[in-house]
Formats: C-alpha cells, structure tokens, sequence
C-alpha cells in the first residue's frame, strides 16, 4: 500500500523481524509499493536486507490459508522452481507469524530475502521476449505436482452477493469523501452484478467438475509482481498462490493481447471464469472500503479509480 497502515508503527515491525527473522535489524521503513498488503525494508549494519509483508486475515485469507500459501511456495522453491521468491521461516519454523492481535485488523507477517532487481516497465512487460519468459515460468509452475496444503480456489462471492451488495448501498455512505460516488456507481451496474454473478457460479459449477485437471497457480503473475534480476525472471508475492485451473494465471496475458488463447491453450470459459473472479471480488471489496471510513489517501483514489475500471467491464 501506499500509505502506512494505522496503528502499526515501524518499531513494532522491527521488533518482530528482530525476534522472528534478523536479530540483529536496526531500521524498519515502510516501502509505498504495491496494493492489498503492506511492506517494509528491514536492514542490520552487517547489510542484510529483508523485505517484510504485513497480509490482512478476513475473507481473501485465513491464517491457515495464508500460512499454506507462504509455505507452499517456499516448497517449490526448494523443489528447483528458481522463478520462485519465496518467504523465509521464521524462527518458529513457520512462514507467517501473528501481528497486531487485539487490534482492530490483526494480520500476519512474513518476510522474505531482499531481492536486487526491478519491476519491468509497461513496455518492457509486452515485450515477446519477456512474455515468453513469463509463459515459460508459468508452464514450469503449472508442470510441476502441487505442494501439499496450498490452499484451493472457490468462488469469491456467492449467490447472494447482489442482494447483499444492493442492501448495503440502499442508504447514503457518508463516513468519507468518495462514499456517495462510488455507492451511485455501484447502484447503476447492480443489473450487470446480477448478471455477472449468475455466470460466474455456472462458470465456477464447470471449473469443479474439472478439478482432477487443477495445478498450482501463483493468481496474480502479473508485471507488478515480476521482478527482473541478473540471474533471471522471478515473481514475488506468493500470497495468491492456490490450486485452480490454470487459467487463473494466462488470463492477464490472453486480455492484454501479448498471447492468444490458442496459443497458450487455454480454455474460452475458464478465461471468463477468472475475470469474473476477479471482477466481482474486487467490487466486493471496494463496496466494503467506501461504504466505510476512508479519506483522501493515495490508496482511497487508487482505490476510485479500481472500482470505476470494474464497473466499467
């Protein structure tokens, strides 16, 4: 996120890496990268770098699933996938650790090696070369046999979500700026909620009967979470990682135009299976972030602007 999390200081994040990951660690900044979870740059005087994740629990993630997530890709690192960042453990041997319980939103924290490189530019990511490594890295991914624990995908919204979602905006939101502009958006596209919910769960219905053909899938390889070293590609924040048709993972590359669907043989259904996964979890989550307390933060206008791109599909 671009913005701290409130009620989390830097010291409590360095005195959590110090007993869990580097006892030795001297400064702890927050980083404003990224969006959903928080980061920060851990650092000793000896020049040992980690690079820290703050990951919310709620509906996304459970500290089970997560924890499986974590775990699952450092296994794969360890099996030879060197496309892999994963997090390392901690000194309670697991990945995730407990942060801020008792506050409002407590989470988990994990961390992993810090990694010199850079995320690649828009052109650069469609680019055929760089798409071809990408596409390599997934086959390799798709190939190989699942970590045992990994959490599996299910539909993110159910069959309600409309009725829910029309309740929730029948009453002005006024607890901060954005509130009314997002929930008049919403109530204008609540026909097409209803309809991209009830194809969705047919969608999801068809992906089940299929499940014998499920592989593991990092969820979100796209260039934010792409990190281009000397050594290679590798891709970062494994958190979405999660047994699934493996569409889950071509369906950014077919929408963006840098492969085909035939190309990388990837089903026409399963495709609309996962934009809508995406679609309409992301409605969700804005319709909770505007419907409550927020402010005029640089995540609260990435977060407009997010809910706006949804509705406009």
């Amino acid at each position: 996120m671009l913005t701290p999390p409130e009620g989390v200081a830097d010291a409590d994040v360095l005195a959590a890496a110090r007993w869990h990951w580097l006892d030795g660690a001297l400064t702890a900044v927050h980083l404003p990268v990224g969006f959903g979870a928080h980061h920060w740059e851990v650092a000793d005087d000896a020049g040992r770098r980690l690079f820290a994740t703050l990951d919310a629990l709620g509906e996304r993630h459970s500290a089970e699933s997560l924890e499986g997530a974590y775990a699952g890709a450092a296994a794969l690192a360890r099996a030879g996938l060197r496309a892999v960042w994963p997090s390392i453990p901690a000194s309670s041997g697991t990945y995730t650790v407990p942060f801020g319980d008792g506050s409002p939103r407590p989470g988990r924290l994990s961390a992993t090696g810090w990694l010199e490189g850079r995320t690649p530019t828009e052109a650069e990511a469609a680019a055929p070369g760089h798409v071809d490594e990408v596409l390599a890295v997934l086959e390799v991914l798709h190939g190989h046999p699942p970590p045992r624990g990994i959490p599996e995908w299910a539909p993110r919204v159910a069959a309600d979500f409309p009725r829910r979602l029309r309740e929730r905006a029948a009453d002005p939101w006024t607890r901060g700026p954005f509130g009314e502009e997002a929930r008049r958006a919403i109530v204008e596209r609540l026909p097409d909620v209803e309809r991209w919910t009830r194809r969705y769960l047919v969608l999801a219905e068809e992906a089940h009967r299929n499940r014998g053909d499920w592989v593991a899938t990092h969820g979100e390889p796209h260039s934010a979470n792409q990190v281009v070293t000397p050594d290679g590609l590798r891709l970062v924040d494994w958190e979405s990682l999660a047994l699934a048709p493996r569409e889950r993972d071509l369906v950014d590359a077919v929408d963006s135009g840098a492969a085909t669907a035939d190309a990388v043989g990837a089903r026409e259904q399963m495709l609309e299976l996962f934009r809508l996964d995406w679609r309409l979890s992301e409605i969700d989550a804005y319709a909770a972030w505007f419907s409550g307390s927020h402010g005029r933060s640089g995540d609260d206008r990435t977060a407009l602007g997010g809910l706006h791109e949804e509705l406009r599909a």
